[in-house]
């Protein structure tokens, strides 16, 4: 289980920062810290990217279900950190 403490600390760093990008693979839909940074991005009003990692489509947790994902390439890097 994730340590409340972790929480807290996660959140204060993600609203110090401009946006949030997040790598999508075969392991996100099981990765409950990750879906929970994704979804404290969303909840602080953050720009958030999601990329998938390789070719890999898996099915998406309801959080990405209506989410654009981007494929990984340092171009869409360049242009989501040039929009903040």
């Amino acid at each position: 289980p994730w340590d409340e403490k972790w929480k807290t600390n996660c959140r204060t760093r993600i609203r110090g920062c401009d946006g949030l990008g997040a790598l999508i693979s075969k392991n996100t839909p099981k990765a409950d810290g990750q879906l929970w940074e994704i979804q404290c991005g969303y909840d602080e009003k953050k720009p958030v990217m999601l990329m998938y990692v390789n070719a890999d489509r898996p099915a998406l947790p309801a959080l990405l279900k209506d989410k654009r994902i981007n494929v990984w390439s340092w171009a869409n890097v360049k242009a989501f950190i040039e929009r903040l």
